[in-house]
């Protein structure tokens, strides 16, 4: 539960001589005290009063510190309003700052719930509503900052970031002093400059504890946290999360929130609590889901994975890998951020990682097959590579063939190892592998197609495969590749019933076999197998 309802309690009464602008401020002074409830309530009393006095600079100052509340809470939509409405009040009032701030929220909303295209042009606007306005420089340069961010451009944002504090310092605007601090900590972090992100960050929050701006602090810390955990400071880590959780939940912040038991579960994870890591990530997940923080959302359902991977509890890792990769996928396609790809490049190589590991334990068990997914998988890229298929259908061929005998953990350990012949009861009992290994990952919506793979890496052209006697072009062409390394690799290798044949051997066992895969797999496989 938030610490305070998203609705205003009931308004005091206002005084005859309480202006318009000595509500704004009462206002922002309980904002800053972390009363957030009687704050939004005296924002909404103030644009009351100063819509009746016709006062539009105050009416667009408070209707913009409201949105900002509503954007803290979760409620992005009444946030979108709120500051819609302050960017029309200042432009009729030909308030160009008020409208650019508002216009700075509306893009912060729009980058929160994955709207990066959106966020990028209504930044672009802000900054073109501050043209000529060196009051303005400040804040355009930090919009700016943002920009080349979001894009990956780290050394561009940095100095955009520098030129804003130099504007900031100059107006003797501290917030926006520390708020550029706070951003040059944070593109520092991204370039893993962590001596320079932490000076940056502790110059934020020292100012933000000055000027009593809680929300800015709580930023700070939990930014240092994520700092000194990459340097090992974990202890000192632990103790700025849960300060700056604090200061989120006296807020009501749900965003923040979900972005502190992230970094908390990230602590417990590296310090071997686990139980208390899964709870903690588990609630990160469901924090930022329910607020539309779709990158939160991605980074907490990565970090759960790793925590499931560490603990051995493959399926709960892919499953939570998946949801990561689907949001992060869903970030790149609203725009081709560099940021984003990059965090798809570097959650593609965890899942990888992850699922080879998986194929692995499978195998342990039977000293036999041991490497066999290992070698499908490296023969299947170089067969898939000399076909030229596509991106997306490569990596599922490589993800496939880790995970293709997956099944084979429900056959009987008896049968898995029998020396001799298998009886045609033995061999129905293998033949359902393919059926099994699909069943288990029935829940799991892969971003890539390997499901066909697993099933049909049995099936022949000519039908006389298993376990649905598919044929011709009805079997993928993904199946099809790991099919011919598959049995390359069992004709190549010692099984419990016969030693490894020789390359010769096999490859004359297989010319016989070459109807069961089509001509061009077939091909493409005789052109890459190693002949040594």
């Amino acid at each position: 539960m938030p610490a305070h309802s998203l609705s205003p309690s009931a308004t005091r009464p206002v005084s005859p001589l309480e202006t318009p602008s000595g509500l704004l401020d009462r206002a922002s002074q309980e904002e800053h005290a972390g009363e957030i409830q009687q704050a939004m309530a005296t924002f909404r009393e103030a644009i009351a009063t100063a819509d009746s006095a016709q006062n539009r600079h105050i009416q667009a100052a408070a209707l913009r510190r409201l949105a900002i509340l509503y954007h803290h809470a979760g409620d992005s939509a009444e946030a979108r309003s709120l500051a819609e409405r302050s960017r029309d009040v200042a432009l009729e009032a030909g308030d160009r700052l008020r409208a650019a701030e508002a216009v700075n929220v509306l893009a912060g909303v729009a980058l929160e719930v994955g709207e990066l295209d959106r966020a990028t042009q209504l930044y672009q606007q802000a900054a073109e509503l501050s043209q000529g306005e060196s009051a303005l420089m400040g804040r355009v340069e930090q919009n700016l900052g943002i920009i080349a961010n979001v894009r990956g451009d780290w050394d561009a944002a940095k100095t955009h970031y520098r030129r804003s504090l130099a504007a900031f310092e100059a107006g003797q605007d501290e917030r926006g002093t520390a708020l550029a601090y706070h951003n040059l900590g944070m593109v520092s972090a991204d370039q893993q400059e962590w001596a320079a992100a932490a000076g940056h960050l502790e110059q934020a929050r020292a100012i933000a504890q000055r000027l009593g701006d809680l929300q800015l602090e709580g930023l700070a810390r939990l930014n240092v946290a994520e700092v000194q955990i990459e340097v090992g400071r974990v202890e000192e880590a632990q103790a700025e999360v849960e300060g700056a959780l604090g200061i989120f939940n006296q807020l009501g912040s749900e965003r923040d929130k979900a972005d502190a038991y992230r970094v908390l579960g990230t602590i417990y994870r590296r310090t071997g609590r686990t139980t208390l890591a899964e709870a903690r990530l588990s609630d990160a997940v469901r924090l930022s889901a329910s607020t539309g923080s779709a990158l939160s959302e991605a980074e907490a359902a990565r970090e759960l994975a790793l925590l499931y991977h560490d603990l051995g509890r493959n399926l709960d890792s892919v499953r939570s890998l998946t949801r990561a990769h689907r949001l992060f996928a869903k970030l790149t396609a609203t725009r081709e951020l560099l940021s984003v790809k990059n965090n798809v490049r570097s959650l593609e190589n965890t899942y990888l990682s992850v699922v080879r590991e998986w194929g692995q334990s499978i195998e342990s068990a039977d000293s036999y097959t041991y490497g066999h997914c290992e070698r499908v998988a490296t023969l299947g890229a170089v067969v898939a590579e000399t076909i030229g298929v596509d991106d997306q259908t490569a990596l599922a061929i490589q993800f496939g063939a880790y995970l293709h005998d997956l099944g084979k953990v429900k056959v009987p350990h008896e049968i898995l190892n029998k020396p001799g012949r298998l009886t045609d009861e033995e061999m129905a009992v293998i033949q359902q592998h393919p059926v099994w290994g699909v069943e288990l990952l029935a829940d799991i919506d892969f971003p890539w197609d390997i499901v066909p793979i697993i099933r049909w890496h049995h099936e022949r052209i000519d039908g006389t495969g298993y376990p649905d006697r598919l044929s011709g072009d009805e079997i993928p062409l993904s199946a099809q590749i790991i099919c011919v390394v598959d049995v390359w690799d069992a004709l190549t290798t010692r099984r419990s019933y016969r030693g490894a044949m020789s390359v010769d051997r096999a490859l004359a066992i297989m010319q016989e076999s070459q109807h069961w895969w089509r001509t061009e797999v077939y091909q493409a496989f005789l052109d890459t197998v190693p002949r040594n």
